[in-house]
């Protein structure tokens, strides 16, 4: 039985939010007022979404059929997104090339019914929908964070830099989060090639672990609320399926953080204040959430 994740105090204050400098949707920097709240020190794992399924029976989104209207995946059967490597250099238009349907792919088989979780009780779990976000909350007694709640914190005590660590991917040479290291989407160099067991890299100011990359982390926001610039059209979602390619009508929220996917040529989106759209109904093996208080 594992315990939930502990909770660390986020104080009080004005923070700066968005960003001039990427991606259209981050704009306009903004200040704002975030009433003091508390934030778990990392993703939920999967030992601790073990203990909730144990406790209450819950099936995922990416374990029960398909809705009819939804376009991926042969039939009604279940399944979900699952990332493979290419064999080699690809244009980076088309998120089919890298991304595949695997029937029986969900939290507890996150590469298809053949993976399992032996030795990964530490990692994130992954392959969780809204939805299955908002019932472990539920259960543990928690909430998703807002957008501007997740940013804040992200960023930590000081003044705003580009990552939560710094304006320097990479302080020394050293390696500060779980991103893609080498070329997308064929070869990775880097140390993990998926989820990284939470906590393998530096805390944040605050003390929070895996704030940036690893895996991208839902939040309590639709992704159209005020604050974008107009004329700055939603990015889409870089590292999967745009959520017009989910079907029509479907409603998006924020995503945050990053993941183990992000690559600076491709998706620079490992950093506070980058933020991608993600249908509520959503599930792939880079998609994750921690919860508030």
């Amino acid at each position: 039985m594992s315990e939930l994740t502990a909770l660390i105090d986020v104080p009080a204050g004005c923070g700066q939010l968005g960003s001039e400098d990427f991606y259209p949707e981050e704009k306009p920097v903004r200040r704002v007022h975030i009433p003091a709240f508390r934030l778990e020190a990392h993703p939920v794992t999967n030992a601790q979404f073990a203990d909730f399924t144990a406790a209450t029976g819950y099936l995922t989104t990416a374990e029960l059929p398909l809705p009819p209207d939804l376009a991926l995946g042969p039939g009604r059967t279940p399944g979900s997104l699952v990332f493979t490597p290419t064999p080699g250099p690809v244009p980076l238009d088309d998120w089919q090339r890298w991304w595949t349907w695997v029937q029986g792919a969900d939290w507890r088989h996150p590469h298809g019914p053949d993976d399992d979780l032996v030795g990964k009780d530490s990692h994130p779990v992954v392959h969780i929908s809204r939805a299955d976000a908002l019932a472990y909350a539920a259960w543990a007694g928690r909430r998703l964070p807002s957008e501007d709640e997740w940013e804040y914190a992200a960023r930590g005590p000081g003044a705003a830099t580009v990552y939560a660590w710094g304006d320097e991917p990479h302080p020394g040479g050293r390696i500060m989060a779980n991103t893609w290291q080498g070329d997308f989407p064929h070869h990775n160099t880097g140390r993990w090639r998926t989820t990284s067991p939470v906590g393998s890299y530096p805390p944040n100011g605050l003390g929070l672990l895996d704030m940036i990359g690893n895996v991208w982390e839902w939040t309590a926001s639709p992704f159209d609320r005020a604050g974008t610039s107009p004329g700055a059209a939603p990015g889409g979602s870089c590292c999967a399926p745009a959520p017009a390619a989910l079907g029509p009508d479907r409603h998006t929220f924020t995503v945050k953080g990053g993941s183990h996917l992000c690559a600076p040529e491709y998706c620079h989106r490992y950093r506070p204040a980058a933020r991608q759209p993600q249908t509520e109904d959503s599930a792939s093996t880079h998609l994750g959430f921690r919860c508030a208080v």
